[in-house]
């Protein structure tokens, strides 16, 4: 599903209404039915079906009405009220204030906040104050109405944007609303899934208004929102005849002193993400710890430099036959940076056959060395944090959503690679200029081992057969699915990565049911 800025949104409405001939009015009666649509899915009327809506002079203000009209349709109690007076509300919103006001609904115009009562006497508040197009502060009246909304003791339900709340950026500059779930219409929006705005917004679902499909081919948007229908479609076909063969071979190139935990971590993923075989080739000296931390998989013991425990560059030879018998390889949980475990890996992508995932140290004994990732004859996916990027670009990453996805999409087509950017979001990038942002995942996650993780799942999809863009967008979005379920469980704060091996079973099922 694509993302979009407030102004591309603007473009699609226009080209709506003017290239299609479907009227203003006829987009915010669809918009207003399908929220309301969604709420009524969620709250019985016969039971806690008291909403409070509050609505602006613009256009989102139109939608609140509209949604107003229909919960009172459905036997909702409904109370309007809304910042007028009504000759100054926008043409689409002074129409449904008409309509509103024929249902005899309870419309109060709010002269100002001492006007409200001290508390509202409603199960739920819709905020339809402002919505994509705003930005900057909110000012006078419309500043104190969003504070009075937060000092509700109700949950407040957000029309299109928290109000106050910045689409582009998820930022804001002023007050702002805090909602339990937003409703966003025809696409989603940046703001929705970048702090802060992705915490006030809540969980979101996109409310389709009825824009045309030909009017989206005329755009060329070149970022997606990873999306549980996206990932189900794209999730490797499980053969009901299939045996262990069949479900993907994974080498693990991983492992050494003191750092044998990410190898096993790495393995576990993989077999939870539906690999068949996960075969773990480390440093001799650390395949007993290794072997007895991950009973499913087969070790396979490389030769380590003596006394270090880190694989030995006269290893690459016994990689390269190995991976003659795997479908993908995963490189780098744990490994170190010892000069002769970086020349093995410079040299086997040199002639690597087998598509790879790559991350940690399998990264950092890159930099440097890009012109090898460049040359490199496999599909590649690396997997940087913030930190390891830098050491392979020599490029901080910004903070702003937009300069994420431009220096991903700059890295990503300068080395001929797909890029998993991990961060808040994580993004994801193809050579050919395409993103994706992915909607999953907490801070809970900020724990050592999640990389390795995420590493195992891209590594068993590659081997299952996808392509290194669809390993990295499915890989991602489940392995931070697995993070959110993990912290309704667990609480964020006391997660630990292999928590998120434990919830990656409830994160396939969920996105396959």
């Amino acid at each position: 599903m694509k993302l979009v800025t407030s102004d591309e949104m603007r473009q699609v409405d226009r080209e709506t209404i003017d290239q299609f001939g479907i009227p203003g009015p006829e987009l915010m009666e669809n918009a207003g039915f399908g929220i309301a649509e969604r709420i009524l899915a969620m709250v019985s009327p016969e039971d806690d079906g008291y909403f409070t809506v509050i609505c602006g002079k613009g256009n989102n203000g139109g939608d609140g009405f509209v949604v107003a009209r229909y919960l009172h349709e459905a036997g909702c109690e409904v109370e309007v009220f809304f910042v007028g007076p009504p000759e100054k509300l926008s043409p689409d919103a002074r129409l449904n204030y008409n309509r509103a006001l024929d249902l005899d609904l309870n419309l109060t115009e709010i002269i100002s906040i001492e006007s409200l009562p001290e508390e509202l006497n409603s199960d739920y508040i819709i905020d339809a104050v402002f919505g994509t197009g705003f930005s900057g502060a909110p000012r006078g009246i419309t500043a104190e109405l969003i504070e009075y909304m937060n000092d509700q003791p109700q949950p407040v339900l957000a029309v299109d944007m928290p109000s106050g709340l910045n689409a582009d950026t998820g930022q804001h500059e002023g007050a702002v609303v805090r909602a339990v779930a937003s409703y966003t219409l025809a696409l989603p929006k940046y703001g929705l899934y970048v702090s802060p705005g992705r915490e006030l917004s809540g969980p979101v679902q996109v409310v389709p208004i009825g824009v045309p499909d030909e009017v989206l081919r005329k755009f060329d948007f070149r970022t997606d929102l990873i999306s549980p229908f996206d990932v189900k479609i794209l999730l490797p076909q499980r053969q009901p005849e299939g045996h262990k063969g069949n479900f993907g071979k994974l080498l693990i190139l991983a492992g050494s002193t003191g750092m044998t935990g990410a190898a096993a971590l790495a393995g576990k993923a993989a077999f939870r993400s539906g690999s068949g075989l996960v075969k773990i080739a480390c440093p001799r000296s650390c395949l007993p710890l290794i072997a007895s931390q991950i009973l499913e998989a087969t070790s396979w013991p490389l030769p380590d430099v003596a006394k270090k425990g880190a694989l030995a560059m006269r290893g690459l030879g016994e990689v390269r036959a190995l991976l003659k018998e795997q479908d993908a390889i995963a490189i780098g949980p744990g490994i170190g940076q010892h000069r002769e475990t970086a020349e093995l890996v410079r040299r086997l992508l040199t002639t690597l056959d087998k598509p790879a995932v790559i991350d940690a140290d399998g990264l950092n004994v890159l930099a440097g060395h890009m012109d090898i990732v460049r040359e490199c004859p496999a599909p590649l996916v690396l997997t940087p944090h913030p930190g390891e990027f830098k050491r392979l670009s020599g490029k901080s990453v910004p903070t702003d959503i937009h300069g994420r996805l431009a220096i991903a999409r700059e890295f990503a087509s300068e080395y001929d690679v797909v890029l998993v950017l991990k961060g808040s979001p994580t993004v994801v990038a193809d050579p050919k200029g395409n993103a994706w942002v992915n909607s999953t995942g907490n801070n809970g996650m900020a724990t050592g081992g999640s990389g390795d993780v995420l590493t195992g799942a891209i590594g068993s999809l590659l081997g299952q057969g996808l392509d290194a863009i669809d390993a990295a967008v499915c890989g991602v979005f489940v392995h931070g699915l697995a993070g959110d379920l993990a912290a309704l469980d667990l609480g964020a704060r006391s997660m630990i990565a292999g928590d998120l091996v434990e919830f990656l079973p409830d994160a396939y099922l969920a996105i396959e049911g």
